[in-house]
């Protein structure tokens, strides 16, 4: 079942189809020209269909108005109060649908940006917005962790120690361990420490058999990088970890350029070293790459970096990711998680509301051109539907991300928003808390999960979320006092654990620094109404985010839990009213 039902006389089908190409590429599904099985009843479909559709499009030509067909359909969708009807030629309207307003299409021509293009989606987005939204499970036929094959040997692998002697090659050690952790976790017979708890051992001091203990693992991988001069020199040895008798240790020393070679060296080394064999489809796995390209693959490990430290660092670290990821494309344009990660740096942005547009779809839809297995692309596709107001269509993506991978950081993290979006609130916490344990520098999923329990009304766990909110917050701000963005989210959980006076402090601190990121802004306009309980300051607060609020951003506010305390407040009110008011104007052609 789609959600657009297209009606139109069959003479019309070259008129039609770019419509529905452009229908399409909102990531809406549409049901337009079906292929009939024979012996099915062509009216009982229709009628499916039309009953399942959450808008109906009926193009009007002279042709389809003489048409019984698009007439029965236009006014079962009248009824229905899904009708979004265009035509073309001023086709004269059927007497019983003159009143619903009809988008003419004469000078769209097949623009999908033009003024008529942009009336009929909108229109279609709205409607689509107000049908009620299956809830949808953000990871159905996942395979039971029961059934999955039991991993012979657990391994955590330490982050690599940066020997080159230049701090700002850091990058590059943590992109070569992480690699390491991607390639071995290919192989059935391992299971693999996550990142995260890997890397909080990172510049100390450590004892294996501890680590080992503390992880339950039954061996341990550690190693070093000296990049310098266009040579990497990798030393590496394994540890196991009953014993803490090294099992297998090498020195490699190659031109940078053979860095995939030698990162494939290195597992394929363990995995022998283990008695193991690889299989044939691990084998390849293993030396799939996103690129062949060394001075490609450095820059993205750089922008890996930037997103990885810098989680909700600010406007500027997005923009870095964007440059990055540009040039890393430019050099090879065929590199799939480059694309990937640059919608992430261009969701990052218009969050920040310093960037609009469609770059990061158009980013996120050229990964998945070129890898369309590659479960971070359909994640940040997921939530740049979800935050144009397409949750079916988010759902689908998720749906196909947790499958590829759900032990990713940005499937789950996409799941939890998902998730919470539908007020399925368990299942959200279960999402973010994974995510939350996924990624140190996570500011967003431990506040997410701060409002999901207390939606919940789980106390203890919401002030467990709040302190992880505010320990790692501070951990930034520590060496960042101008951190907006992160001064926000400690604001938000100083509220949640009821230092309301130091929460109004850090709000007004991070206002002056940043007085237009209104996304920060209606977060705090949530922690005053929650957490607070000062109503008033929270509509101050929030009157110049409405003032500019989006069409997905102002349905989201409806339904949020946090902004209960204003629901029957006349300023809220108006401030939703004079919201709806200005987006219809901004939806409207402008005057001939």
């Amino acid at each position: 079942m789609a959600d657009v039902f297209v009606s139109y006389a069959r003479a019309d089908r070259d008129r039609v189809a770019p419509l529905v190409a452009a229908i399409v590429a909102k990531g809406w599904s549409v049901w337009w020209d079906p292929e009939i099985t024979p012996g099915q009843e062509f009216d009982d479909q229709i009628d499916a269909e039309i009953d399942a559709a959450k808008a109906v499009m009926v193009v009007w030509t002279p042709t389809s108005v003489a048409s019984r067909w698009v007439r029965g359909e236009a006014r079962e969708a009248a009824d229905r109060g899904i009708l979004v009807p265009v035509r073309f030629d001023k086709a004269r309207l059927p007497m019983d649908v003159r009143a619903i307003h009809t988008t003419d299409l004469d000078d769209w021509a097949g623009d999908p940006a033009s003024p008529p293009a942009r009336e009929f989606l909108h229109a279609l987005g709205a409607m689509i917005a107000r049908a009620p939204t299956k809830a949808v499970s953000a990871a159905p036929g996942v395979t039971p962790e029961a059934e999955k094959p039991k991993a012979l040997f657990t391994i955590c692998v330490l982050p690599f120690t940066n020997m080159s002697g230049d701090s700002e090659q850091e990058y590059f050690s943590d992109g070569i361990t992480e690699d390491v952790i991607t390639d071995l976790s290919k192989v059935s017979a391992l299971a693999i420490i996550s990142r995260n708890s890997a890397f909080r051992y990172k510049g100390t001091h450590v004892d294996i058999p501890k680590v080992a203990s503390e992880l339950k693992v039954s061996h341990v991988l550690e190693g070093s990088v000296r990049k310098a001069g266009g040579r990497v020199r990798i030393s590496a040895q394994l540890v196991d970890a009953t014993t803490n008798n090294h099992i297998w240790a090498e020195r490699y020393d190659r031109d940078s350029s053979d860095i995939f070679a030698l990162q494939d060296e290195i597992s394929e080394a363990i995995v022998k070293a283990l008695r193991l064999t690889l299989l044939p489809r691990e084998k390849k796995a293993i030396e799939r790459r996103g690129t062949d390209n060394a001075e490609a693959h450095n820059l993205y490990l750089m922008a890996r970096q930037t997103h990885v430290t810098g989680q909700e660092a600010s406007a500027r670290s997005a923009e870095a990711i964007v440059r990055l990821c540009t040039r890393t494309v430019e050099i090879d344009p065929n590199y799939a998680e480059a694309w990937a990660l640059m919608a992430i740096g261009h969701m990052k942005l218009r969050d920040a509301r310093q960037g609009y547009g469609d770059e990061g779809m158009v980013a996120a839809e050229r990964a998945l051109a070129l890898n369309p297995d590659l479960a971070e692309a359909h994640a940040v596709k997921a939530q740049l539907l979800l935050s144009d107001g397409n949750p079916d269509a988010a759902a689908r993506e998720v749906e196909i991300a947790y499958k590829l991978n759900p032990e990713s950081y940005e499937v789950n993290r996409s799941a939890g928003r998902l998730n919470y979006q539908l007020h399925r609130y368990e299942d959200a916490v279960r999402f973010y808390e994974k995510s939350t344990g996924l990624m140190e520098a996570d500011l967003n999923s431990p506040s997410m999960l701060v409002s999901a329990y207390t939606a919940l009304g789980d106390d203890a766990n919401m002030r467990r979320a709040a302190e992880v909110a505010l320990k790692r917050a501070e951990t930034v701000l520590a060496h960042d006092q101008n951190n907006s963005m992160v001064a926000g989210y400690s604001a938000y959980a100083l509220a949640a654990l009821g230092q309301g006076e130091r929460a109004k402090a850090r709000m007004e601190r991070a206002l002056l620094i940043d007085p237009e990121n209104w996304n920060m802004r209606y977060n705090f306009g949530c922690a005053l109404c929650t957490y607070l309980a000062d109503k008033e300051a929270a509509l101050d607060m929030l009157t110049p985010v409405f003032a500019c609020i989006t069409d997905s951003s102002l349905l989201y506010a409806k339904a949020d839990p946090d902004l209960d305390l204003l629901r029957d407040d006349p300023r809220f009110h108006a401030m939703i009213a004079d919201a709806e008011t200005r987006l219809a104007g901004e939806a409207e052609p402008p005057a001939a």
